[in-house]
């Protein structure tokens, strides 16, 4: 039995096309999921470029600093633990054994590090956010006149007190968020 085709409203054609969009975009994130590489040097030449952006023009500060700020908070969500064992609320939890926790002593079990924030979804909204700050560097409402020196201070200041905290944080608990520096067994070790 046919159907006949209902005419589109304006509101249903806009719907249609833009989750048309949506799964082409997805399908784009889902083929460059393999290619890390690739993706963070990608990622890195946007900032770059932005960096260029904002030194040709001599402005935009405001920008790259909160750029700055949000890709500190990334990078910190990305090398914490999705449970985090200094946390004083899961400790009930974790004795029923409903939430993982990382090994503290020798002869606990081996759990695996599980990121708060995975690979892929850092690298996803730091790339966003450069280019959302590459297309705000043209736009003369977001060219907010600062000194530019008291921002870099700040954010590096800000930027060795957290990595302090948060080495420390990995130090004491005793996890590595890097594969790099990890013992590695072979199938024919004794």
């Amino acid at each position: 039995m046919e159907t006949a085709e209902e005419p589109m409203t304006p509101f249903g054609t806009f719907t249609a096309q833009s989750n048309k969009l949506q799964r082409q975009y997805q399908a784009l994130l889902d083929q460059s999921t393999p290619y890390v590489t690739y993706r963070w040097v990608g990622t890195g030449v946007g900032l770059f470029l932005f960096f260029v952006r904002v030194f040709v023009a001599q402005g935009w500060y405001i920008v790259a600093y909160a750029l700055g700020i949000y890709l500190l908070n990334l990078f910190l969500a990305f090398l914490t633990p999705k449970f985090d064992p200094s946390s004083d609320a899961l400790d009930t939890e974790m004795e029923d054994g409903s939430v993982g926790t990382l090994p503290t002593k020798q002869d606990e079990e081996f759990r695996p590090f599980i990121r708060r924030l995975p690979e892929f979804k850092f690298w996803h909204s730091a790339t966003r956010a450069v280019v959302i700050s590459f297309l705000c560097s043209w736009f003369e409402i977001f060219n907010i006149p600062v000194f530019w020196p008291v921002l870099v201070m700040y954010w590096l200041m800000l930027f060795i007190l957290t990595m302090r905290k948060q080495i420390q944080h990995m130090i004491k608990y005793r996890y590595v968020p890097f594969t790099i520096g990890k013992a590695r067994y072979n199938k024919n070790s004794n």
